[in-house]
């Protein structure tokens, strides 16, 4: 796409492919990208020959969360904002909840092909999507509550998980294999690393079969019937409960010491680490 340094934008067909291209942090969700996916969203919005969008990741992992290196900075506008919590809710409002809630809502069909690490904001941010392909090689996690955060802006594991074992994959910082996720019904197919891409495209050419106005209106009514269980509710309450927990003293401190660790990439190394031990 141009102009763009951390998203890449390609249409073939009936099918654009969005692709978070910071390999080099395993694809961290800084505010750039967050900007360069949006603007990639309205591109493939206006252009009617798309019918269906493709979100995949470079390199070794999908995503890794949220670039915690930059959200601990202290020199851009956002980081100065940060520095109340009105400042905060306000940032994780406009960039992450709102955001998210842009592309669960996208009137056209989305899948995530997701492989290695897909963690805390990286699986809100697949959980977004309409249908997600994985990996042979995918791991689902999200450690945030040992870093004394309630999980990130939305929170997507009650529905994608049940109630019960979301708690466990939660309070247990648990990581999911690719066929343990397929099992639990949070990916639709698990593929060879090797064939992830062919696999998402032969998905996407079967949902571009559907006509467009027939494909946005049955994704707006299974939406619906999720909403009216109280889906978006839910996340809109965890927002704000997530805004309290991460305003606490220990939230803060936790966050304090976090600088000296580093970034989310760091995080998934000292779990993988715990899990092993």
């Amino acid at each position: 796409m141009p102009g763009s340094q951390t998203v890449r934008y390609e249409v073939d067909g009936p099918v654009a492919t969005i692709t978070l291209d910071r390999p080099e942090v395993a694809n961290a969700q800084s505010s750039q990208l967050i900007d360069e996916l949006d603007a990639a969203l309205d591109r493939a919005d206006a252009d009617d020959v798309v019918r269906v969008v493709i979100l995949a990741g470079e390199g070794k992992h999908f995503s890794a969360g949220h670039d915690l290196k930059e959200l601990m900075a202290d020199g851009d506008e956002w980081a100065r904002l940060r520095a109340t919590p009105e400042g905060k809710l306000h940032h994780e409002q406009v960039m992450y909840f709102d955001k998210c809630l842009r592309l669960y809502e996208f009137r056209k069909p989305t899948i995530a092909a997701v492989q290695g690490a897909c963690a805390a904001a990286g699986l809100m941010l697949a959980c977004m999507c309409d249908l997600i392909v994985a990996a042979d090689d995918a791991k689902f996690s999200n450690p945030v509550l040992r870093m004394s955060g309630a999980g990130v802006e939305l929170l997507v594991e009650p529905w994608e998980l049940g109630a019960r074992k979301a708690k466990e994959f939660l309070l247990c910082a648990e990581t999911l294999a690719a066929d343990e996720a397929e099992r639990l019904g949070l990916v639709n197919k698990v593929v060879p690393r090797a064939e992830l891409a062919t696999a998402a495209r032969e998905m996407a050419d079967k949902v571009a079969l559907v006509p467009p106005i027939t494909a946005q209106a049955v994704k707006d009514s299974i939406n619906r019937t999720t909403d009216f269980q109280g889906k978006k509710e839910s996340w809109r309450y965890h927002f704000m409960v997530h805004q309290f927990v991460s305003n606490t003293p220990t939230a803060l401190g936790a966050m304090e010491a976090r600088k000296e660790k580093g970034s989310m990439k760091d995080v998934l190394a000292e779990q993988e680490r715990g899990d092993r031990a």
